[in-house]
């Protein structure tokens, strides 16, 4: 008796499972709730090395960022959002030294980042206006996404989504200056009514730089963007520095959060 309970049981959990997922798959359109203000926490440790004369360098930082945008518009087309990042907290350890910035404890900044600092204060609480279609593709002319909007707004597919779709995307953005191709595989590997769950690779490519990515986000079917996720990356680039080409290595780990 217990044992066919147990497969009665079973059997009611996956006809209820199935309930929540379409024979066809489920369409994803980026539609955030308008009026709305999400709040983004983001956290990246990184680890770069830097090939100096011969000599291998090491820095570690960990870079904080709070922002937040506003759904002003949306409608089955295009969505209309307000930007801000709201607060950027960063530690640097090199060389047995310590440097801190924190926007919310300015007092607490180190005397070597202000050269660093005076940049991220003209980014702050600096509200940017982006235009989306309803498939997460940008529409207006900045250049490039404000803050982490670039990793929880995705180009999302025509095609409805069931477990084991993919699907790619590519961008071509300006990063000072240098013209940086980003392309992104994502396979779709479970369904429910209140996520859609990814994994993800991707490269990155230009004049200068190289790299990869791998990680896996959770996709809200409803909204369309993305709730939360987890990124590994490796980047190898040069950096020019008073008459040095200095081969440079940097590889992060980078968590996002969306409430």
């Amino acid at each position: 008796m217990k044992k066919h309970l147990t497969s009665a049981l079973l059997a009611i959990v996956v006809l209820a499972s199935l309930a929540f997922m379409p024979a066809d798959g489920v369409t994803v359109r980026l539609k955030p709730q308008q009026g709305k203000t999400y709040s983004v926490t983001s956290k990246s440790n990184m680890m770069t090395m830097l090939e100096v004369q011969g000599q291998t360098m090491n820095m570690s930082q960990v870079y904080e960022t709070k922002q937040s945008f506003t759904a002003k518009e949306v409608s089955d087309k295009q969505c209309v959002i307000d930007s801000q990042i709201d607060a950027v907290k960063m530690t640097i350890s090199q060389m047995g030294m310590k440097l801190e910035y924190d926007s919310e404890h300015p007092e607490k900044t180190s005397p070597m980042l202000a050269d660093q600092i005076s940049a991220l204060n003209e980014t702050l609480k600096k509200s940017v206006t982006l235009t989306f279609d309803e498939r997460g593709q940008q529409l207006n002319d900045e250049d490039a996404l404000s803050g982490q909007l670039k990793d929880i707004i995705l180009t999302l597919p025509e095609e409805p989504l069931s477990v084991g779709s993919t699907w790619t995307s590519k961008k071509a953005q300006d990063v000072k200056g240098d013209n940086v191709d980003v392309e992104m595989e994502y396979i779709v590997t479970a369904i429910s009514k209140k996520s859609i769950d990814l994994e993800f690779t991707g490269t990155i490519q230009s004049e200068d730089m190289s790299g990869s990515y791998n990680g896996t986000a959770s996709l809200d079917p409803k909204t369309g963007l993305v709730m939360n996720s987890s990124t590994k990356s490796n980047i190898s680039m040069t950096v020019t520095e008073q008459g040095l080409s200095i081969p440079t290595t940097v590889v992060a780990t980078t968590t996002i959060d969306v409430k």
